[in-house]
């Protein structure tokens, strides 16, 4: 088993997303993560999965979606040529004189603070799956309020990629 970042070129219609979460359940897939975006054209929205799965059962998955009716297109985000991020808010609460050891870990995570008053501050970061993995390890040692992690979004480097050309799959 092995994670896999699948992205869906659908269009931007009420109850898609439940479509296509039902098939996913269907087949016997877990969703670890699911994150959706606008994209250039109208009407039409970029949906991004992460999966764990068997490289084969994850294109049997690829084949059935695509013949959903709201699906134009849906590939494999490979990582030796993408790249992924992620998104964290954390809250920590703030005793006596801890701003200054919250803020030195904060930079070297590159992380920034939104947010700070008397007893809390929220900090974000982004990043790869593992950075934010490791802050939040090195946060727990301070008291976490709140946090808000989204899933993993991704996209191939280079000017050709799978997705290049939307109007072509439409």
């Amino acid at each position: 088993m092995k994670k896999y970042v699948l992205v869906m070129i659908v269009y931007d219609h009420p109850g898609v997303l439940a479509r296509i979460s039902s098939l996913f359940c269907k087949k016997g897939f877990n969703i670890n993560s699911i994150t959706t975006s606008t994209t250039t054209e109208d009407d039409i929205s970029r949906v991004t999965f992460s999966v764990l799965a068997e490289r084969d059962s994850v294109e049997a998955l690829i084949k059935q979606t695509e013949k959903l009716e709201e699906v134009r297109k849906t590939f494999i985000l490979e990582e030796e040529t993408s790249l992924f991020r992620e998104l964290l808010l954390l809250k920590i609460k703030l005793n006596q004189g801890q701003v200054t050891d919250v803020k030195e870990i904060a930079e070297i995570f590159g992380a920034r603070i939104l947010d700070l008053n008397l007893d809390s501050l929220i900090l974000e970061l982004t990043g790869k799956e593992s950075k934010i993995d490791a802050f939040i390890n090195v946060m727990g040692n301070y008291q976490v309020i709140e946090s808000c992690r989204t899933g993993v979004t991704g996209m191939e480097r280079g000017s050709l990629t799978s997705s290049t050309d939307l109007k072509d799959t439409l």
